[in-house]
């Protein structure tokens, strides 16, 4: 998925009110952008970090830059919360998730579990229906490992319950996490952030619940479904 117009450079100045951030572009003119997540960031929102925006010239839009990553060094990685599950649905159209390279229809945002609505459920005649939740990966906190979640989910725990029950049907049930940053090598849970959501996932996988990892191909100019990345379970 190449970028609409091409990025460009900045240093983060601060973030706040969730979905606004002051930054300093490189010719010197201080800006707000919007930040397209609503999550905690957890390492993703220090001041001083050199970001990308990618701006625009839209007259219905009050903000003309948005921010859309935050570059480590040379490794970067992708803030917009929007941009996961289209990646996704693309990858599961195209065929180029290999682990459910089977399933030639996908449809978003069926009706499931207790009051939930899955990310993608796929069909196949001959094969068992899979529903297929995504969760996006931003956190590291050691070098080559991503984690989820950076905040208490309790969304995402019912997510998993909702799977587990998809599973005891007889249905595939997949959890997707796409690590959106470069640096990570794999994947695995922060039980301590929040333990409840590592509980849940920990019964849903006993239930026969998958788990995948994939990475991405981040670069300023686009951002791509990467290999698959092994998960790590929790000890114990």
């Amino acid at each position: 998925m190449r970028f609409d117009t091409p990025l460009i450079p900045a240093t983060l100045i601060r973030r706040y009110k969730r979905f606004l951030a002051d930054v300093r572009l490189e010719d010197g003119r201080e800006v707000t952008a919007h930040c397209p997540n609503p999550g905690s960031m957890m390492g993703l929102a220090e001041p001083g970090m050199r970001i990308w925006l990618e701006p625009n010239d839209d007259p219905r839009k009050k903000l003309k830059f948005g921010w859309r990553m935050v570059d480590h060094g040379g490794h970067f990685t992708a803030i917009d919360t929007m941009l996961p599950n289209r990646m996704v649905r693309a990858a599961l159209m195209a065929r180029q998730v290999p682990a459910l390279a089977g399933y030639g229809a996908v449809r978003p945002e069926v009706a499931y579990g207790d009051q939930s609505r899955v990310d993608f459920l796929l069909t196949e005649p001959g094969l068992p229906d899979a529903y297929v939740e995504v969760k996006a990966v931003t956190l590291s906190r050691r070098p080559g490992l991503a984690e989820f979640p950076d905040s208490v989910t309790v969304r995402g725990a019912r997510h998993m319950a909702d799977l587990a029950g998809a599973a005891a049907q007889g249905h595939r049930a997949v959890v997707l996490f796409l690590v959106h940053r470069t640096d990570a090598r794999r994947v695995a849970v922060a039980a301590d952030l929040d333990p409840a959501y590592a509980a849940a996932l920990a019964a849903a996988r006993a239930a026969g619940v998958e788990i995948l990892a994939h990475g991405t191909a981040i670069t300023p100019r686009a951002i791509e479904l990467g290999p698959e990345l092994p998960f790590v379970p929790p000890p114990g």
